[in-house]
């Protein structure tokens, strides 16, 4: 019991040290101007105000920065995730030479850090002419190895059984594939497309590199925006931080179930 009792107690110390820091961007968003840094340390706003939110949407165009952001995330979570599944099938699925050592292969860029390819990125796009539009952020971000991974790991655990069924009746691989693996996979679906949706929404330095023009900026570019500014405001920094939490974490809320059976009909403890 006296064991209990102090997991318990560190489960709610860790969880506050976790919490804190959206709790305190939630006070100064809703705080009234200048109020968190002149008045102590304040916990709770004197009063409730969102005119934190009115200025930030009247001195700046948020709405584009949430439109490009929601564009860039949707073309690059649909290609991500279509790469993904078919890797992640032919790794697990058919047997060809060299997949395994393809497969390592893929499994080794994961230790190569993202600022070390950037300039190969960057010369890569402009060479394309695609730099500074949005096909220049969508493409070099359109397939990941851990998703990859992720995605053979899901499909090793289908059982053999009915991939031979499927094969019995005369079903190919992309038969095979849409019919009978993809209508089972619908929790890896959800983990690929909740992890990559994240990943692009939050991503920052790649589309600061990638976007020239102002009117293509995502959120993460527009925070950085604001916080550059000759007098910052803090609070409307917040307050447009919290228009960029709260899609993501109601997704997530939305989508839980499925992501916790993703990652553990994968493997992934």
């Amino acid at each position: 019991r006296d064991g209990l009792v102090v997991r318990v107690i560190v489960a709610v110390i860790v969880c506050a040290i976790v919490v804190f820091p959206v709790y305190w961007m939630l006070v100064m968003a809703f705080s009234p101007r200048g109020e968190v840094f002149s008045a102590g340390l304040r916990l709770w706003p004197s009063e409730i105000t969102f005119d934190n939110f009115e200025r930030i949407f009247r001195r700046f165009n948020v709405i584009l920065w949430f439109q490009n952001s929601i564009v860039i995330g949707l073309f690059v979570t649909a290609l991500t995730v279509v790469v993904n599944l078919l890797a992640g099938y032919a790794f697990a699925i058919l047997k060809f030479r060299g997949g395994n050592t393809i497969f390592l292969l893929t499994l080794a860029t994961m230790m190569i850090p993202v600022q070390a390819i950037m300039v190969a990125q960057f010369k890569l796009v402009s060479g394309l002419g695609i730099y500074g539009t949005y096909w220049g952020v969508i493409l070099p971000t359109a397939a990941a190895a851990f998703g990859i991974f992720l995605a053979r790991q899901f499909f090793i655990g289908i059982p053999v059984e009915i991939l031979e069924a499927a094969k019995i009746d005369g079903a190919g691989p992309m038969r095979t594939f849409l019919q009978v693996v993809l209508p089972l996979s619908k929790p890896l679906i959800a983990v690929l497309t909740l992890l990559t949706l994240m990943a692009s929404w939050n991503d920052f330095a790649w589309p600061l590199i990638a976007l020239k023009d102002n009117d293509l900026f995502t959120l993460p570019i527009g925070l950085l925006y604001l916080k550059n500014q000759s007098a910052p405001d803090y609070e409307a920094i917040m307050a447009l931080a919290v228009i960029s939490v709260v899609p993501m974490v109601t997704l997530f809320l939305i989508f839980q179930r499925y992501f916790v059976q993703g990652f553990a009909r994968s493997g992934i403890k």
